[in-house]
């Protein structure tokens, strides 16, 4: 019974993993790039890498805030709403942004943001248009070209999938420590069984966390039972009982002038203490129900909790001005929350969870390369004979080359599409998105027809020198090269080339590993009717598993 037990949950590690390996790696390789993604927006916008970073300075508060209504009131008066942007620890700038009036047919209209100068004299407007790191996180659950409630359900199907996998994992895994420091190279598909085993175990509690978390960012969605049943499917009454300090008010049509906004900090600081401010937003503008709302830089709290102080922005009133306690399940959703979307982690932390991340990646690519090795073994005989590999074989081996060698090719060109697309180019942000798939839609052709160690070390080796590039890419097309940044102490763009120059060394060392060593070389000289593929193990082909 031991023996069966043992059998069905390998039988269950090995299917629920695979079935969904190649959607899970897309998840996990964008929502890893996540991470970073406010630093990732922020090289996309060359035009602001200048005399517009900032730290956030609580003495200028009330000059910039007045600064911010005198330009909006000017620039936007018509807009739906006001928005202020307070330089954070990410997003090290102020800007100002508007929401404009939306057009007939839709409900929101187009979002307008001018970054303000570090001296204060003037704004940058002229910024391209780009969705920057916010495509990666979108994408990795809302993936692209495809309603997003359909995404998501796709993308929790196979989170559910993941999570069966890593405990299924577990209870299999009788050698979890002794394995763990265990790494024999050059062994073919020992050292893959080797290198899945260390990237689990490792990130093991990364692994367990992030996967739940994903499933609670949205259990709304996928588990609504409860709340329908417990609010007889009165949504709004759960809303207001999840979030009791939110206050929403609908345009009445009635014309009113807004205060001024400076007047309502010494009311945010007598609540709120000298707690740095995140952003102000003023909905309804121009309305008698406009109202005005405080976030706090939360940034640094382990619980995700954005509780805004809401004020009349026609008389100044407090709207929410009864302190709610969040209840036990609340303030348990909101650390969950923060946990899986590392919000509050400091530069330390934050390279600690990317790592995690990228041992994740590892994790999925190591068991779809073990599974297509074993595959390939067992119809060994058949290929020396003359035959073909099976169809589902020669599938799995192009999607592991599409999207674990793919995807690193895929950033390149999404990164080279944001500086060479001209700024003036229609829906340029959607062709940046564009340029990312037909670069993996490339990879995904080419596999069809060859998936040999050449295919491989190919795309490896293009995708290393376009990263190695990217510092160059960006002293040609940005007015600071990596030597500015590193003289005017701009870490951000300064850690994203550096980055990008160690990766694209990891990936011309990986392509240099595929080359078949030198006795292996000889030998198949002497065979030509046999080869030896990039992973090796001999076959007829040279595909790569």
């Amino acid at each position: 019974m031991k023996e069966n037990f043992f059998r069905t949950m390998t039988w269950l590690h090995t299917w629920v993993g695979l079935l969904v390996c190649w959607v899970l790696l897309l998840v996990f390789f964008a929502g890893t790039l996540s991470y970073y993604r406010y630093e990732i927006s922020l090289w996309t916008q060359p035009e602001v890498h200048q005399d517009v970073i900032q730290p956030y300075q609580a003495q200028k508060l009330v000059q910039q805030v007045d600064q911010a209504q005198q330009y909006l009131f000017e620039t936007a008066p018509d807009a739906k709403d006001w928005r202020v942007y307070f330089p954070t620890e990410r997003k090290p700038y102020l800007s100002f942004g508007w929401q404009t009036q939306p057009e007939e047919g839709k409900r929101r209209g187009k979002f307008v943001q001018h970054i303000v100068k570090a001296d204060g004299e003037g704004v940058v407007t002229d910024v391209r248009e780009s969705r920057g790191g916010h495509f990666f996180y979108r994408l990795h659950f809302d993936i692209h070209y495809m309603p997003a409630k359909f995404a998501r359900w796709i993308v929790g199907f196979c989170t559910m999938f993941m999570l069966l996998a890593i405990i299924s994992g577990i209870v299999i895994h009788k050698r979890i420590f002794k394995d763990f420091f265990s790494f024999r190279p050059s062994k073919g598909s020992r050292s893959w069984l080797d290198a899945h085993n260390v990237s689990s175990v490792l990130a093991l509690p990364y692994h367990l966390m992030i996967t739940y978390t994903g499933l609670i960012t949205l259990m709304m969605m996928y588990m609504p039972w409860g709340v329908m049943t417990a609010y007889d499917g009165d949504s709004r009454e759960f809303r207001a009982d999840f979030k009791p300090h939110r206050v929403s008010a609908k345009p009445v049509g009635s014309e009113a002038q807004v205060v001024a906004l400076s007047s309502l900090l010494p009311q945010v600081t007598s609540l709120w203490g000298d707690v740095p401010l995140k952003s102000i937003v003023v909905s309804n503008l121009g309305d008698k129900n406009s109202q005005v709302s405080f976030y706090q830089n939360t940034q640094q709290q382990v619980t995700d909790q954005r509780i805004p102080l809401t004020f009349s922005a026609v008389t100044g009133e407090l709207l929410n001005a009864e302190q709610y306690a969040s209840s036990g399940a609340k303030q348990t959703h909101d650390t969950l929350m923060a946990l899986h979307t590392a919000r509050f982690a400091e530069p330390v932390l934050r390279i600690l969870f990317f790592v995690c991340g990228l041992m994740g990646c590892a994790m999925i690519a190591t068991g779809t390369l073990l599974w297509a090795i074993k595959i390939r073994q067992k119809q060994q005989k058949a290929i020396k004979s003359g035959q073909k590999p099976s169809l589902g074989l020669r599938i799995v081996e192009g999607l592991n080359l599409t999207f674990i060698a793919g995807l690193p090719l895929a950033t390149c060109a999404f990164f080279y599409a944001n500086r060479l697309l001209p700024s003036a180019l229609a829906n340029r942000a959607q062709w940046e998105i564009n340029c990312f798939f037909i670069a993996l839609a490339a990879v995904a052709l080419l596999a069809v027809y060859r998936r040999d160690r050449q295919c491989w070390r190919a795309v490896l080796k293009l995708s290393a020198l376009a990263l190695m590039a990217i510092p160059v890419l960006n002293g040609l097309t940005s007015a600071q090269h990596l030597l500015d940044n590193l003289l005017s102490q701009q870490w951000t763009l300064v850690g994203f080339d550096l980055m990008c120059v160690i990766f694209g060394i990891g990936l011309w060392f990986a392509a240099a590993r595929l080359k078949l060593p030198q006795s292996q070389t000889r030998r198949t000289l002497r065979r030509p009717n046999r080869a030896t593929n990039s992973l090796g193990q001999t076959a007829k082909t040279e595909e790569v598993s």
